[in-house]
C-alpha cells in the first residue's frame, strides 16, 4: 500500500522574513555584547554571536522538518552578520564603552519577542498541535539565549533569572495560536504576538519582577 507523504510549502512570506532577520539581528547583538563583556577575541565573539543568532532557529527547523535551514537557504545573512561583527568589534575597541548586562537585555527581550512568533507560526503551518506548536515557538526564541550563556561559562538565564523570560515567550505563543484561530491576518497576528513577548518581557525587566524564588537557606546561628 502506497503511502502519502503531505509536504508542507515552507516558502516564508516577506512578513516572516523580515521577523526572522530582525530576530537574527538582535540575537546577534546580544551576542556580541555579552562576548565583549566576557572579553572574548575574535573567535570567540563570532561563535557567541553565530550560536545565538542562528541558534534557536536552527533548532526550530531540526524539529520541524524544514529545508533548508533558514540561514542556509538566506546564506548571505552570514555576510551581513560577519561585517557587522567586525565593525562592532572595531567600534568597540576604539570607544570606552561600559557593556553592562543590561545593555545586552534589550536586544535580547527583541529576539525573544520575534523568534517566539515566528517558531510557533511555523509549527502550525506544519500541522503541529497548538500545544507543541507553543513550545516549539518557545525553544526557538529560547536557545540561542542558553547557547550563548554556555559560551560564556555562565548558568543560562533562561533557567536562573527570576524574571519571566522563557514564560513570556510561552504566552506570546498563545497569540499566534489565538490569532490563527480567529482568522486574523497572518502579519498582524506575527507583529501582535511578537510586540506581547517583548513587551511582557520589557515590563518584566523594568519592574524587576520575579517568579517566586527558591526560599533562602536559614544561617547557622
Amino acid at each position: 500500500m502506497n503511502e502519502s507523504v503531505e509536504i508542507f510549502n515552507w516558502t516564508l512570506s516577506k512578513a516572516q522574513i523580515v521577523i526572522e532577520v530582525l530576530a537574527i539581528m538582535a540575537f546577534a547583538l546580544s551576542g556580541l555584547i555579552e562576548a565583549a563583556r566576557h572579553k572574548l577575541d575574535a573567535v570567540g565573539v563570532f561563535v557567541a554571536a553565530g550560536l545565538t543568532a542562528f541558534g534557536g532557529g536552527t533548532l526550530r527547523d531540526l524539529l520541524i522538518d524544514r529545508r533548508p535551514f533558514f540561514w542556509v537557504e538566506h546564506y548571505y545573512w552570514l555576510w551581513v552578520l560577519l561585517l557587522v561583527g567586525l565593525a562592532a568589534m572595531a567600534f568597540m575597541r576604539s570607544h570606552t564603552l561600559e557593556l553592562t548586562e543590561k545593555a545586552m537585555q534589550w536586544p535580547d527581550a527583541l529576539g525573544l519577542g520575534l523568534f517566539a512568533a515566528s517558531g510557533t507560526q511555523l509549527a502550525l503551518v506544519a500541522e503541529m498541535p497548538a500545544l507543541v506548536a507553543v513550545l516549539m515557538g518557545m525553544m526557538s526564541a529560547v536557545t540561542g539565549g542558553v547557547l550563548r550563556d554556555i559560551v560564556v561559562n555562565e548558568i543560562p538565564r533562561a533557567f536562573s533569572d527570576y524574571r519571566p523570560y522563557a514564560v513570556c515567550a510561552f504566552l506570546g505563543g498563545w497569540v499566534v495560536v489565538l490569532g490563527e484561530a480567529v482568522g486574523l491576518n497572518s502579519t498582524v497576528t506575527l507583529v501582535t504576538a511578537a510586540g506581547v513577548t517583548i513587551a511582557l518581557r520589557g515590563a518584566a525587566l523594568l519592574t524587576d519582577y520575579r517568579l517566586p524564588e527558591w526560599r533562602k537557606e536559614r544561617e547557622n546561628r
